[in-house]
């Protein structure tokens, strides 16, 4: 059997490179596969080959910038505490949205593809939020019942850090009469915000599991009846 070759591969890689260069330069919504085609030098078809439609082709480069996100995240720097590493990761959100401002938008200010034709960029997208949701387990546990508590607040920490981006990135803040000092300080300040938020939930939520009662401190429903006179020895 002869061996297979190269090209294949190498126009699907170059169709993702193209497109991102349209993005770039003019914008998610004048991607299309026809300008991919003719900045290639290759036939309007080639790139129908590897992608069916536009759609195809944008979630792959949005997978592409999850699976990016995902690394960068997970290259922070470590810490055994769990509440010291939430922030580790908290900068390292910030950072990467700093320094790759295209893939940032990409991932989150762009409508994504029908999800059920591009199951690839969903799972991609689930990973990068299940790197938050490992440090949020360390802080609650494992078990099922913890699972509420890890993804509200994985969202409530998630949702803090994209606003803060958002902020900063549109430049809003230069009309709000802020001085350099409070610019300078707002993302730490953000940062020790969310820890302070989140030792408080888990102080609490321990507190309150303390004082729960356990089955067998529980009064059975027979007892309490008993006591109130309504059952009979």
């Amino acid at each position: 059997m002869p061996p297979k070759t190269a090209e294949p591969i190498e126009l699907k890689e170059a169709c993702v490179r193209a497109a991102r260069e349209v993005i770039a330069e003019h914008g998610v919504e004048h991607l299309s596969l026809r300008d991919v085609a003719r900045r290639l030098g290759v036939s309007h078809q080639a790139p129908y080959k590897h992608y069916p439609s536009r759609d195809h082709l944008l979630a792959e480069v949005i997978r592409r910038c999850f699976e990016s996100f995902t690394r960068f995240l997970e290259a922070r720097e470590r810490f055994d505490d769990p509440s010291a590493d939430l922030e580790s990761m908290g900068r390292q959100y910030l950072s990467f949205a700093a320094k790759h401002p295209l893939e940032y938008r990409l991932m989150f200010s762009t409508p994504w593809p029908e999800a059920a034709q591009h199951p690839s960029l969903v799972a991609e997208g689930r990973h990068s939020f299940d790197t938050l949701r490992g440090v949020l387990r360390r802080m609650h546990g494992e078990g099922a019942a913890q699972r509420n508590a890890v993804d509200l607040d994985a969202l409530f920490i998630w949702s803090s850090m994209h606003g803060l981006t958002g902020v900063m990135h549109h430049n809003l803040t230069g009309d709000l009469d802020l001085s350099p000092q409070v610019t300078h300080d707002s993302a730490q300040h953000v940062i020790s915000m969310i820890s302070i938020a989140m030792t408080a939930r888990l102080r609490s939520a321990a507190a309150a599991k303390a004082v729960e009662p356990t089955c067998a401190e529980k009064p059975s429903t027979t007892r309490v009846l008993k006591r109130r006179g309504r059952v009979r020895a």
